[in-house]
């Protein structure tokens, strides 16, 4: 650092403001710092800054090994908005999202001395391992409950279902019947409840819900039933995975999307806009999410306060081909 301030003929502190974003350097100064950090090919020493600053400049990211499209881009988007404020991630991976392995990777990053924690805990037992971590120690939890007494930042699930619903409706369907996710996944729980909520809105009959996983092959069998009931003529699938199944076995029993159905997923996976038909699909802003989470962490470790700061941000919806009128 030393170095470089001799180069960019500026004092340490300066390039330690640099460095850290601080927003009372002039941006001449900071160009000339800049410059001179890449013609020294200078970089930090994190394990030093920890010794000096008593804080680490790694955050704990605590996620189920999936392949999930939701939990998966969650995840890429943290690392990308970390990495942008200068904090490397450490990711524990579990298999299982029960309350031990949790729990287990949780201790993992705490013996690691990570500045903060992200939960991924889209489901009870992930939330419960956190009942005993220490106050003092940073945490925002991703698609949590949101009953509990902690940070978290998700994003508005019944408000998104509400809204596929909503549009289904609007198209002339005389009512939509849903495929769900996982009962014991919040994002799932969430689903139902703004699907029930806009066809009570509606004045309009509820069908019986067709529960599913996040899997194209549920979604295969759930419509493979769907299909040979005629008076099926709309489909909320819980996700673009359960939708792909669906259209699948819709295409199989003879049953055209949209002639004679209307599906419409949530997700917004980049394969959606190549389904055939390209797919009517909810879409969350991860990215939003995820600088959400960094901000919460951040603004608990310059307050040492936790607190239960909440953040719930809106999907929109993206209209495709898979959603037409119903036929007489």
């Amino acid at each position: 650092m030393t170095d470089v301030a001799r180069l960019a003929g500026v004092s340490h502190q300066t390039v330690s403001r640099v460095l850290n974003d601080h927003p009372s350097v002039r941006d001449e100064t900071r160009v000339r710092v800049r410059a001179a950090i890449t013609q020294l090919g200078y970089r930090p020493n994190r394990a030093a800054r920890t010794l000096v600053t008593g804080r680490s400049q790694v955050l704990g990211v605590v996620a189920q090994s999936s392949t999930l499209y939701g939990p998966a881009s969650l995840l890429a988007a943290f690392e990308q908005a970390a990495g942008a404020a200068g904090f490397a991630v450490s990711v524990g991976s579990v298999r299982r999202l029960d309350r031990r392995s949790v729990a287990d990777a949780v201790g993992h990053h705490l013996d690691q001395r990570v500045a903060g924690l992200v939960v991924i805990a889209p489901v009870e037992s992930a939330n419960e391992a956190l009942d005993d971590l220490p106050e003092d120690t940073p945490l925002v939890t991703i698609d949590g409950d949101p009953e509990r007494a902690a940070p978290l930042v998700t994003v508005d699930q019944e408000a998104g279902a509400y809204l596929a619903t909503r549009h289904l409706l609007d198209a002339g369907h005389a009512t939509v019947w849903h495929v769900s996710g996982p009962a014991d996944w919040f994002d799932a729980r969430g689903r139902v409840a703004g699907w029930r909520r806009a066809l009570e809105d509606a004045g309009v009959e509820v069908p019986p819900l067709v529960p599913a996983d996040w899997t194209a092959a549920a979604g295969h069998r759930a419509g493979q039933m769907l299909a040979r009931m005629p008076e099926v003529t709309a489909v909320f699938a819980a996700n673009d995975h359960l939708a792909l199944g669906i259209l699948r076995a819709l295409h199989e029993q003879g049953r055209r999307v949209p002639h004679d159905v209307s599906v419409i997923g949530f997700d917004d996976m980049p394969e959606s806009a190549f389904y055939i038909p390209p797919l009517t699909t909810v879409r969350p802003d991860f990215a939003a999410v995820a600088k959400a989470s960094l901000a919460s962490l951040l603004r608990q470790l310059e307050s040492g306060e936790r607190g239960a700061f909440r953040t719930t941000l809106a999907p929109t919806l993206v209209t495709r081909e898979s959603v037409g009128r119903p036929r007489p």
